[in-house]
């Protein structure tokens, strides 16, 4: 089955076809790095691993981008109000620079926590001024873009396409424009390339003049651009992306070079929390922290995340994560079950009993991601794989194949635990000494270890072939 994903540029789903055999080019807005990122934000990260993933499943090659904004980005994410990293400087008495570099660290450890694969490179907006300058300068002499007051503004009438991603229509923008237009503005819809502004603490001197820095949307051409080339197969972001900044991003890039921007655009719905919109006077803004602290791991919150479709809304509950982190363990039971069917332990069924399972559940768990990365319709494969385990119905090869299949489903989903996992020296000790007083009848003291290493978050099973652990 081929791949399908959801094109928001033609509101269809097509096959997916990379510009290169075998090579695919992706672009990922990351985070504005003012604020450390919450678990809203991790669910157009996550989603952007897991597109990644996967396309390495198809056996492609994923040249992997995700931009750091670090300058431009205002408060109204157009041209009006405070850039977001100085406001939030003035708010912590804190120089920007360093307010950024200590937010990218954070997002960093996150990443690394959630189990997110590495992308080729990791691009600050701040590091990349000459490479908008040169886009600008290019947009002025085509007649796209004009200069004003130091600020440079890019013309939309010239680009009779605008709206085609977002739907927008140039007369609705119009009509729909705040009484206060800019004076220097040709028409209202007209957005920033570079703006100038000798308040501004972060800011670059150029032909434009001393004191200008970069409109937001700029700063993502120029970076995928350089790191990518002028064509990308992907481009992926959260939906409240999609306009303005997505549709700025196509109209001067393609205006710049000539040719289409994006093949494919991918957009994540919004994560709400509570059934509501995600709000710090309502104190459900949860970061990485707060969830350790209500006691769930990062690799039981991305189980969270990634099992519901990408393009529906998915509600956050603690409920919600509590019911996630049950259904991983299922998973992870399904892996020693396995493991230990694969070596012959357990019900003696034949070595090739439920090839045809495994058959059908590898076809469900494929046809569910190629359904446009449809994760909640591939997981039931899985589920169902842990059901013929649980009643036996696996023999010893069938599951070391299973085994190998779910290490590659792994690979995309990045949740389970698949490794060998080795118990501290201590624990293990408790374990032997609790199979010493069984075997020597002192069950009261067998209980008790039992009771204390579940309370170490550890549980025993015992089967006839001796006593199997496994987190709780």
């Amino acid at each position: 089955m081929t791949f399908v994903v959801y094109n928001s540029l033609t509101r269809t789903k097509q096959p997916f076809r990379s510009l290169e055999p075998g090579v695919v080019r992706m672009y990922n807005c990351g985070p504005t790095v003012y604020s450390r990122p919450h678990v809203g934000n991790y669910r157009a990260f996550l989603f952007a691993d897991t597109l990644r993933r996967w396309l390495e499943y198809c056996g492609y090659r994923v040249e992997q981008v995700m931009n750091i904004t670090d300058v431009g980005h205002l408060t109204d994410d157009g041209d009006e109000g405070e850039d977001k990293l100085e406001k939030q400087a003035k708010k912590d008495k804190l120089d920007p620079w360093e307010i950024s570099r200590r937010v990218a660290q954070q997002f960093f450890a996150d990443l690394a926590a959630l189990g997110v694969r590495q992308a080729k490179v990791y691009p600050k907006a701040s590091d990349h001024i000459p490479e908008m300058v040169e886009i600008i300068e290019g947009l002025i002499a085509k007649g796209h873009a004009y200069e004003t007051g130091g600020n440079v503004y890019f013309d939309v009438s010239t680009f009779p396409e605008y709206g085609k991603l977002s739907g927008n229509r140039v007369e609705e923008l119009e009509a729909g424009a705040r009484i206060a237009v800019r004076e220097d503005k040709r028409n209202p819809e007209d957005f920033a390339l570079w703006k100038s502004d000798p308040a501004h603490i972060m800011k670059w001197a150029t032909r434009f003049g001393p004191h200008g820095f970069p409109g937001w949307h700029i700063e993502c051409s120029a970076m995928s651009r350089k790191h990518l080339g002028d064509r990308l197969d992907i481009h992926t972001g959260g939906e409240d992306n999609i306009f303005p900044h997505h549709e700025c991003e196509i109209a001067q890039t393609e205006s710049f070079t000539g040719q289409p921007f994006a093949t494919y655009w991918m957009h994540s719905k919004f994560l709400q929390v509570d059934g509501g919109k995600m709000s710090k006077s309502l104190g459900n803004v949860y970061t990485l922290d707060d969830v350790a602290a209500k006691g769930y791991s990062a690799r039981q919150l991305r189980f969270a995340l990634v099992r519901g479709h990408y393009g529906s809304p998915l509600n956050f509950t603690w409920d919600a994560l509590k019911d996630a982190a049950s259904a991983l363990e299922g998973l992870d039971d399904l892996v020693r079950r396995l493991r230990r069917a694969s070596k012959g332990d357990g019900a003696a069924a034949p070595a090739e009993a439920g090839a045809e399972l495994l058959d059908e559940a590898r076809r469900t768990f494929e046809d569910g991601m190629n359904d446009d990365l449809n994760v909640s319709r591939a997981l039931p494969g899985l589920f169902a794989l842990r059901s013929a385990a649980l009643e036996g119905r696996l023999g010893s090869a069938v599951a070391a194949r299973a085994l190998e299949f779910l290490a590659k489903a792994n690979a995309v989903l990045g949740c389970i635990q698949v490794e060998d996992e080795l118990l501290p020296a201590d624990i293990e000790a408790q374990i032997a000494a609790r199979q010493a007083a069984r075997k020597a009848k002192d069950f009261k003291e067998s209980d008790r270890i039992r009771d204390e290493l579940l309370a170490k978050g550890i549980v025993l099973e015992d089967t006839p072939k001796g006593v199997v652990w496994r987190k709780k």
